[in-house]
């Protein structure tokens, strides 16, 4: 098991986080139940309710955590509880007047994107004269460079999706329902260190030219190509992985658009280094599907962000000019879909490097076929 946070490791993460707040003109943030809160400052609340739960950071101040009082206990337990103050609030008590004491009444805050409308409009009225932008809006990046400690759990997160993968390759397909091998793919996950399975994409046949495809009751033909996308949460973090199949020897055109998408793929993937726009990667791997006839075809951005949750800052897609920068990690995964036909898609999380890319995952990318 990766190496535990420290208290040390959060206290620095909230200093940080005020730091590049201030830098970028806010007076603070506020930081409700979400990844960013246990990112923070490790808390991660027994059940969001109606109840307010508010991480506040400024600089040169505490960072204090409002936090219901029967909810106290648990949050005393949070790794990062040393480095924080505690403003308790009782049922019957206003929770958005206890919250205010903290805030600069005419300051610009950035706010979670998980804050509730409920606790959001109740900052509104308790202090007219702030504003409120969105975290992913104001500081998209704040999350985005991993250190060794979450690179490693993102690393085991990754190893537990390839060995499912390589599991799910030695079962049958053919005969099955899509829903059959997703069960079983997430059992797989589960078995190989997983605590949550967030989705089993199993499209076989047609189904595959829908990309976020949910596993039905088709029954898979031979000759099917089946795309396979799962993942979920190891350790706190996430796995996200595609391999597409088939089932049986492909037909020629599946193959041919396989390779395509196979040589997309590994050049996107070529191009990652520190200081390329993420936009650059979509590029790459679009210009390839573009020059081979399939431009249409390709019909999402090349990847997102990973971390605390599977999809998150950065992303790449056409327009991103933010640069990469060691420590982001991100997927890769182009994908070319047929109406009515089939589709392909392979990806692999990355990770920047000082001087290139690292893959995360790394099960063959050469097309497997299955019974």
């Amino acid at each position: 098991m990766p190496d535990a946070f420290t208290a040390d490791d959060y206290a620095h993460r909230m200093q940080l986080a005020a730091t590049v707040a201030a830098d970028a003109g806010f007076a603070g943030l506020v930081i409700t139940p979400g990844p960013d809160l246990v990112h923070l400052c490790g808390y991660a609340p027994p059940a969001v309710t109606e109840r307010l739960t508010a991480l506040v950071l400024a600089p040169g101040r505490q960072p204090t955590l409002v936090v219901p009082r029967l909810e106290q206990p648990d949050a005393a337990k949070a790794t990062g509880a040393p480095a924080l103050a505690m403003v308790e609030w009782l049922d019957g008590s206003d929770p958005y007047a206890s919250t205010a004491s903290l805030l600069d009444g005419h300051g610009r805050y950035a706010i979670a994107d998980s804050a509730w409308a409920l606790h959001l409009l109740g900052l509104q009225r308790a202090l007219p004269g702030t504003t409120y932008v969105s975290l992913s809006d104001g500081l998209p990046m704040l999350r985005a460079v991993k250190d060794e400690r979450e690179l490693a759990r993102l690393a085991a997160a990754g190893a537990g999706a390839d060995a499912s993968f390589v599991d799910i390759l030695a079962t049958r397909f053919a005969g099955r329902t899509e829903e059959e091998v997703a069960d079983e793919l997430a059992a797989l996950l589960r078995r190989h260190g997983h605590s949550q399975v967030d989705f089993t994409i199993v499209a076989s046949g047609p189904n595959g030219a829908n990309p976020h495809h949910q596993a039905g009751s088709r029954t898979i033909q031979p000759g099917d190509p089946v795309v396979l996308d799962f993942g979920g949460l190891r350790d706190g973090y996430g796995s996200d992985t595609t391999r597409t199949v088939s089932v049986g020897e492909p037909a020629d055109e599946v193959r041919t658009v396989y390779e395509i998408v196979r040589r997309a793929q590994q050049a996107a993937f070529e191009a990652v280094r520190p200081g390329v726009p993420c936009q650059e990667i979509d590029r790459v791997a679009r210009r390839d599907i573009v020059e081979a006839g399939y431009g249409e075809y390709f019909i999402h951005r090349v990847g997102h962000g990973i971390g605390l949750t599977t999809h998150e800052p950065p992303y790449l897609v056409e327009g991103e000019e933010q640069p990469l920068l060691p420590g982001m990690c991100f997927s890769i995964e182009p994908g070319i879909y047929l109406p009515g036909r089939f589709g392909v898609r392979i990806e692999d999380i990355v990770t920047v490097t000082e001087d290139g890319g690292r893959r995360l995952n790394n099960t063959t990318r050469e097309m497997q076929t299955v019974a």
